[in-house]
């Protein structure tokens, strides 16, 4: 690899990697990769709308040379770590490019209040939810307004410059996670799909999605591929994408056990399992994390409790409005 600035690198011929910083979050900086093409540019995720975060980038093409004018934008996901700056960086000549599901999620988007009913439905103390989502990076360094949007499909292609892309779609991180193929180079821009040394967050707040089981499909379609290096949304590159992609299908096996055996004790609501089960987060008691944390946990429980009772290892019923779990079998290793 060559720099060409501390917060910029190449990773393969006309193929660089731009360090945007995530100030006050664990990640510490979203991958931004730029492909370098003669007639049009493309930018992989933006980072938050944040001061901070549009230097980085300013920076970071400028010393590439690259010209917004004559640059597309490609959207993994629609979190703010990937999708805030994406205002500030499109000019009138720019294509911005989503998936399908994607586009629709926000063309269909009608604010949280039927996330906060689902989180008060299933334990999460109504009271703290507005607070917790008033503080969510998500919305406050979400971008200023929505462009218009290029849908691409799964197998659809993007040829830029010598790179020609294939669009792989592989839901579960969000629903709409799209990945980009190159099947010469055996390259993939994961996004937040495969990431090292942290899991991707798999949360659900709907009754009718079932997250976690697409993940799992989505990692056995990425195993199938020929790839000899994965580019992720944060952290180190990866260069055995199998092997990881086992550590990962393993995490949640041990996941889903973990879930089962704290409901062996009894019956208990998502906001329940989440606060029995193990976090890496430094705090005396669950009563003790961040409010922030206790949504993220919960919405993990949430997707592993809905994995389990389609696969038929747990069953729910209603008390006093709040929605209860219980276990029924052993699982089997998937």
């Amino acid at each position: 690899m060559s720099g060409c600035l501390i917060m910029c690198d190449e990773i393969m011929p006309d193929l660089f990697r731009i360090k945007i910083p995530l100030p006050e979050s664990p990640l510490k900086y979203l991958n931004s990769y730029v492909i370098r093409a003669p007639e049009r540019n493309l930018i992989v995720d933006t980072g938050f709308n944040r001061q901070e975060c549009l230097e980085a980038m300013q920076s970071g093409l400028a010393s590439l040379n690259i010209k917004l004018d004559n640059t597309d934008i490609f959207i993994t996901h629609l979190h703010a770590d990937h999708f805030g700056l994406i205002h500030k960086l499109i000019s009138d000549t720019s294509h911005v490019i989503f998936s399908r599901p994607a586009r629709e999620l926000l063309e269909s988007w009608d604010g949280f209040d039927t996330m906060i009913a689902f989180a008060a439905k299933n334990g999460f103390p109504e009271h703290e939810l507005r607070a917790v989502l008033d503080a969510h990076p998500g919305a406050k360094y979400a971008s200023d307004w929505i462009p218009g949007l290029e849908a691409l499909d799964d197998g659809d292609r993007i040829d830029v410059g010598s790179y020609h892309f294939t669009c792989v779609t592989t839901p579960g991180h969000t629903m709409g996670h799209i990945c980009l193929y190159e099947p010469d180079r055996k390259l993939f821009i994961a996004g937040d799909h495969i990431l090292i040394d942290i899991t991707p967050h798999i949360q659900c707040w709907a009754d009718d999605e079932n997250p976690l089981k697409h993940y799992l499909v989505s990692l056995d379609k990425v195993a199938e591929l020929d790839i000899d290096l994965i580019l992720p949304g944060h952290r180190r590159l990866i260069a055995n994408h199998r092997a990881r992609i086992e550590e990962l299908k393993e995490h949640h096996r041990r996941r889903l056990n973990e879930v089962l055996t704290i409901l062996e004790a009894g019956s208990y609501d998502a906001f329940q399992v989440a606060s029995r089960m193990t976090w890496d987060i430094v705090a005396e008691s669950w009563d003790a994390f961040p409010l922030a944390q206790k949504w993220f946990a919960t919405g993990e429980a949430l997707s592993h409790l809905i994995y389990l009772e389609e696969e038929g290892h747990i069953s729910r019923r209603t008390e006093n409005n709040i929605t209860v779990f219980t276990k029924k079998r052993q699982i089997k290793d998937r």
